[in-house]
């Protein structure tokens, strides 16, 4: 992990095209603003994780149902 120490107004760049930039520093809160294309998908860390295993449960949900058709196929024979 690279570790930045940056003020309110710096700003890190990304791949010449994504640009973070630190809005505001209150306490423990840190406001930032991220700049990048429309095409690049950007999501805070616990969404992400909940998307993940969404999509996991989805996988394992089809995988189940694809069994039980073949198993209801072969019963048919």
């Amino acid at each position: 992990m690279l570790v930045l120490t940056r003020k309110k107004g710096e700003s890190i760049v990304i791949q010449n095209d994504i640009v973070i930039t630190v809005l505001s520093v209150e306490g423990d809160t840190v406001k930032i603003g991220i700049s990048a294309p429309k095409d690049i998908d950007i999501y805070r860390k616990e969404v992400f994780e909940a998307i993940q295993q969404n999509n996991q449960f989805a996988v394992m949900d089809s995988n189940s149902i694809k069994s039980a058709m073949l198993e209801m196929d072969g019963r048919k024979s």
